[in-house]
């Protein structure tokens, strides 16, 4: 098991990014949001401790991810499983935020958590590559479950593979990840597997944030 924290800067966060993830792709918003928005990577910059945890196995555990993610880890020889999270920190900060009624940083700071865990993701696979060079290999993109076919449910399968190192993300009775910022899932690792960009040509679901940054 690997298991690293991070900090703000480790994430290579822009504010671009952020203000993607609030739906502004091809302008800037307002000077008032923007100044919000600042001022809410300001606040948790200082604080902010994401983590990532991650294993590799050499057989699939028996998950039903569907045809969809099956096909892509085909030619597999090992897999990563992962969870990466923002942080219960930042998940209490975003209760404040709410308790305190303030709805404009509440949608800001929930656009910086999913922004904090595609990154801390993005710093997982940095870390699967580099355990894996040695050998020749690459990775797939991530699968998680609730996309591509493969039910959120099934995050009652995996989590038990972590035996409780779980970086502190817990999951509800309707399979949900506490903190909510979080990404959990597998890669398929080998020397003939690749990532590929995204292509909604894959899967269906119209609710992708994928999907989304390819429509807009």
């Amino acid at each position: 098991m690997t298991q690293k924290t991070l900090t703000y800067e480790d994430l290579g966060i822009a504010l671009t990014d952020v203000y993607e993830a609030m739906g502004y792709h091809d302008v800037l918003p307002d000077e008032v949001t923007q100044r919000e928005t600042l001022a809410v990577v300001d606040e948790v910059r200082g604080w902010l401790r994401p983590q990532f945890c991650f294993f590799v196995v050499r057989e699939l555990p028996v998950f039903d991810m569907g045809r969809i993610i099956g096909r892509q880890l085909q030619g597999s020889e090992a897999y990563a499983l992962f969870i990466c999270t923002s942080g219960v920190a930042f998940e209490a900060y975003q209760q404040q935020l709410k308790q305190a009624g303030d709805m404009v940083r509440v949608f800001i700071a929930d656009s910086l958590g999913s922004v904090i865990a595609e990154k801390t993701a993005d710093q997982m696979e940095l870390a699967v590559q580099q355990g894996i060079d040695k050998l020749g290999w690459h990775h797939t993109n991530r699968f998680s479950p609730g996309y591509c076919g493969w039910h959120v449910s099934q995050q009652q399968l995996l989590f038990p593979l972590f035996e409780g190192k779980t970086c502190g993300v817990t999951l509800t009775d309707s399979s949900l990840m506490v903190p909510i910022k979080s990404v959990s899932g597998i890669m398929g690792l080998g020397g003939t597997v690749r990532k590929l960009e995204y292509t909604c040509g894959l899967c269906n679901f119209e609710k992708c944030y994928k999907r989304k940054l390819k429509h807009t």
